[in-house]
């Protein structure tokens, strides 16, 4: 495939010359404009920002180390992924898959007190694709998905329920626009092989995402009508106005909070949530537009007073259905060791996990407080 089979140009030669001559300068700047669309990558294969930056130190390390060999019959771009897929199976088997609420466990009663949180490792993190400079459209001719499709929360998500070599397959042939030999070469096996693995992991991930995509959704909305359901989003909360804020989801809208495993689904089960905690006249919102997964988002902020200063909570991922919200995932920012004889309904008194805090905030240049 042409994408992946264009001849080096003279610097990459000069540098791959250098680098295996032991210049780490020249390493640096020969790895640096693939680092991006690496990252990518690892995020698509393990579900976690993390996960995803050790897993590419570990590429990167390899890769250093592996230059001697590299006799380049591929393109650097093709041995590089090669070397991240690789990585990123060795890690997958080395841990538990990670899913979002709605794929562990049944929607919660919203009149409960929500349920204890599993391990940060269970849930799929967000992705800040603008400030990591992920690029629009595809990857190549054969690619079926868009990049920012590609690390949609849904999309994501229904990665980590296929085996890891049918995600590898999927994502190398579908999102990267590898041909079946190269996948085959990849990954060690036969491009029949491939082929088939390939059937199998496009029917289990068709049959759960929703259509048409965000970024169809997003196109069709228009900017302007986009930033209107933000906003009206983000007043409708801050004015603590559970009615404004049902109106503006879907009759089958979920609400799910990560690190909790609790979720709550359909617009009356969601009213009875909003009023009795986050809405509850307790505490006041404040709030920031965001981008996340190639998704709306807002960064949200909480406060006792109206007039004090405002400390981020969650981080508010937004799946659209046109105009309407069909899901909100909030990535809290709180800790989970809560004190004897505290609820999860008096969490965001609780202090900030530092991880968290700079997973769902300073990675998507959100303040950590307002005011």
């Amino acid at each position: 495939m042409s994408t992946h089979a264009t001849p080096a140009t003279a610097l990459e030669r000069e540098l791959l010359g250098a680098a295996r001559g032991g210049d780490q300068d020249a390493y640096r700047r020969l790895v640096e404009p693939h680092r991006g669309e690496l990252h990518a990558h690892c995020y698509r294969m393990l579900g976690s920002v993390h996960d995803a930056e050790d897993a590419l130190q570990d590429v990167l390390l390899r890769a250093w180390r592996g230059l001697p060999r590299f006799e380049g019959r591929s393109s650097l771009r093709s041995w590089l992924y090669r070397i991240a897929t690789n990585a990123c199976l060795n890690a997958v088997a080395r841990r538990p898959k990670r899913v979002l609420p709605i794929d562990h466990g049944p929607a919660a009663d919203p009149h409960d007190v929500p349920h204890t949180p599993l391990v940060e490792s269970a849930w799929v993190e967000p992705y800040p694709d603008e400030p990591l400079g992920l690029e629009d459209g595809r990857a190549g001719p054969e690619a079926r998905y868009e990049r920012r499709e590609s690390v949609e929360l849904a999309f994501v998500a229904a990665l980590q329920h296929l085996p890891p070599n049918q995600r590898a397959v999927l994502i190398l042939r579908d999102v990267l626009g590898f041909s079946a030999r190269e996948v085959a070469e990849t990954l060690d096996t036969t491009a029949a092989a491939v082929n088939s693995a390939m059937q199998r992991a496009r029917k289990a991930v068709d049959e759960r995402l929703p259509e048409p995509s965000q970024q169809a959704t997003l196109r069709a909305l228009g900017d302007q009508h986009l930033r209107e359901v933000v906003e009206r989003y983000m007043d409708a909360m801050g004015r603590g106005d559970v009615e404004a804020v049902v109106a503006l989801v879907a009759r089958d809208a979920a609400w799910s909070m990560p690190p909790l495993a609790s979720w709550y689904h359909g617009r009356d089960e969601l009213a009875v949530f909003l009023a009795n905690a986050p809405l509850n006249g307790t505490w006041h919102w404040r709030h920031r537009a965001a981008r996340a997964n190639g998704q709306a988002a807002v960064g949200t902020y909480i406060a006792h007073r109206a007039d004090g200063p405002h400390h981020a909570f969650s981080l508010d991922v937004l799946t659209l259905r046109g105009a309407q919200i069909a899901d909100i995932t909030s990535f809290i920012t709180r800790t989970t060791d809560l004190p004897d004889g505290a609820t999860f309904l008096q969490w965001p008194d609780q202090p900030d996990d530092p991880g968290r805090l700079e997973l769902y905030f300073e990675r998507f240049g959100l303040p950590v407080r307002l005011g």
